[in-house]
């Protein structure tokens, strides 16, 4: 059973309420109705149940089994509105008029649904940026203590990589950080081996990458990588960081042999940390298309609870890979507040 499937069973055993802000979208609606047979999750759709109706019966698509919610049902608004202006309440201009104005924005409704606990996730991004994302995300889930600022990963699922098959590596940050300076990719590099030490079958071994090794080269930009790799290392003492290294040294063994020997993680990473975005999702699209990879994500760390953002290309399976990712994440009990039905 390969990574995603164990996925699959483990959120079958007691599906989470996974909302999806976009739910006229057919593509969406199609993953919510396999999410829905499966019983991989208990989906709830935001918009007009009218809208959301044509928008499934255009697709022929039925409902049966997927909730429904409006932004304009009043005693959720004025709940989530409350929350919201508890938590924001310093900032400048806010008042409750103000807070019911935002909640009634798709992406804000439903963030604050996971907010409040009557959502376990949130998955959005098949129509919006990736910054639209966050920006909802940020203001209605809210970042983890500590947390200054978001990245994301993906999980890579390799079909067949030399006699191994179904193997799984994470990659970050693809989709948010653009341009991060030591510090922050020091914390993405933190983030990305905790996020595979909760969802990965073996331990976190993190790459920082670069276009040397162990000083074969001279530049700021790896100077840069250094740094990062120095803080992640102060930051998680316990867990396998090396850094800096070519893409080959940290995933071929005979390379690592001859470049980076007796490493801690030269030749065997499973976590790739890649300098920059550029970088990033220039090498997540090549590995996807050229080596037939499954991408799963980008799915956001540094939340308070589980959220992803969406490629504009996500199929139905990368969707349903995808709820059953953030279900592995929010556990049972993991917050320890229980399932949203359980709070409910």
């Amino acid at each position: 059973m390969g990574l995603i499937d164990e996925f699959v069973a483990r959120a079958r055993q007691a599906p989470r309420r996974v909302v999806f802000p976009e739910g006229t979208s057919k593509r969406i609606l199609r993953a919510v109705r396999v999410l829905a047979d499966r019983r991989v999750a208990a989906p709830v759709v935001v918009g007009g149940p009218d809208e959301v109706a044509a928008a499934a019966a255009d697709a022929g698509i039925g409902l049966a089994g997927i909730e429904v919610v409006h932004t304009t049902e009043a005693a959720r608004l004025e709940r989530y509105a409350a929350a919201y202006l508890a938590a924001h309440a310093d900032a400048p201009g806010m008042n409750e008029r103000l807070a019911l104005r935002l909640v009634r924005k798709r992406p804000m409704f439903a963030s604050m649904m996971v907010n409040v606990g009557e959502a376990d996730a949130m998955i959005a991004g098949a129509e919006s940026a990736t910054a639209t994302v966050i920006l909802y995300a940020t203001g209605g889930i809210g970042l983890a203590e500590g947390v200054s600022t978001p990245s994301s990963f993906f999980i890579m699922v390799l079909p067949q990589w030399g006699d191994r098959r179904d193997v799984s590596l994470v990659f970050a940050d693809c989709a948010v950080n653009v341009e991060p300076d030591a510090e922050a990719l020091a914390a993405i590099a933190v983030a990305s081996a905790r996020s595979a030490a909760a969802l990965l079958p073996e331990e976190p071994r993190v790459a920082m990458l670069s276009f040397s090794t162990r000083g074969s080269a001279s530049h700021p930009l790896v100077d840069k990588v250094r740094e990062a790799t120095a803080l992640a290392q102060a930051a998680l003492p316990g867990v396998k960081i090396e850094g800096e290294l070519q893409a080959d040294a940290a995933l071929v063994p005979r390379v690592a042999a001859g470049k980076a020997p007796d490493g801690p993680v030269a030749g065997r990473a499973n976590v790739l940390i890649f300098p920059d975005l550029e970088a990033g999702n220039i090498c997540y699209k090549c590995v996807q298309h050229m080596a037939g990879a499954a991408a799963y994500g980008p799915i956001l760390q540094g939340f308070r609870r589980p959220v992803s953002d969406l490629s504009r290309g996500a199929t139905t399976e990368d969707i349903v890979g995808t709820a059953a990712i953030l279900s592995a994440m929010a556990g049972a009990g993991a917050d320890g507040e229980g399932t949203a039905d359980e709070r409910r």
